[in-house]
């Protein structure tokens, strides 16, 4: 067979394998997590005045936290790399639209939720089967070995998975890992830039088994890395 053909007949199996993905997945889901957020990394413009992050996002909640556009650019820095204002992600080809819980017009609420050392949450989904299920998390002092516990109707799967530290690039051939927002600066406590960019939210896809109804996600962390968990965002079979 010629170059050429092999080279054809290649790219018409990757859009028809594309084709067929997007056929099997139903519209995204977010998933309710508000009982868990109890902490605020982000700085918002709220009501013309900056509403400083608290529990941020390394240094054990203490180190530095990230700014949205609008509270960069009152804050005076020049092109910041911050967080975008509004904060429905869209949809690119590596994940779903994907809803963050800060606001600019919101001072008060949680963002987010944090976990130092050893621990663990869990949290329920509308019971479907899923093809994706996205977890957007940040690790900081080094990576975090997470495992998962995915209950279902009929019975449990564990999955483990080592989340990279929020610094590192995703490596090309991790098909788990994706970018929410990519290339961050980071702010100490008084708003002032630590590092420019380079910063990440990552998105985990622990690939639920789509022939089973979940139910349940259990998250258990070991000691390593400071873990910051954003959102998550369920793809379920069309």
């Amino acid at each position: 067979m010629k170059p050429e053909k092999k080279y054809l007949l290649l790219i018409f199996g990757i859009l028809a394998a594309n084709f067929a993905y997007a056929q099997k997945t139903g519209h995204a889901i977010q998933i309710n997590i508000d009982t868990l957020l109890n902490a605020r990394p982000v700085t918002t413009l709220t009501h013309g005045k900056l509403v400083t992050w608290v529990k941020g996002i390394d240094g054990d909640g203490q180190g530095d936290g990230y700014l949205t556009t609008a509270a960069a650019l009152f804050n005076g820095d020049k092109k910041p790399h911050a967080l975008p204002d509004n904060s429905f992600i869209p949809a690119e080809p590596e994940h779903p639209p994907i809803a963050l819980h800060y606001k600019n017009s919101d001072g008060n609420k949680f963002q987010a939720m944090y976990l130092s050392g050893v621990g663990s949450f869990g949290f329920y989904v509308p019971q479907k089967k899923y093809v994706n299920m996205y977890l957007c998390l940040t690790s900081a002092e080094g990576g975090s070995q997470l495992q998962f516990e995915l209950t279902y109707k009929d019975g449990v799967q564990i999955k483990d998975f080592l989340l990279p530290d929020y610094y590192n690039d995703i490596v090309a051939r991790d098909s788990c890992l994706s970018y929410v927002v990519h290339d961050l600066a980071k702010w100490d406590n008084k708003n002032k830039m630590a590092e420019e960019n380079h910063h990440n939210i990552d998105a985990l896809n622990i690939y639920p088994d789509p022939n089973r109804v979940l139910v349940h996600i259990k998250v258990k962390k070991g000691a390593a890395g400071y873990l910051i968990f954003w959102a998550a965002t369920g793809e379920p079979v069309k």
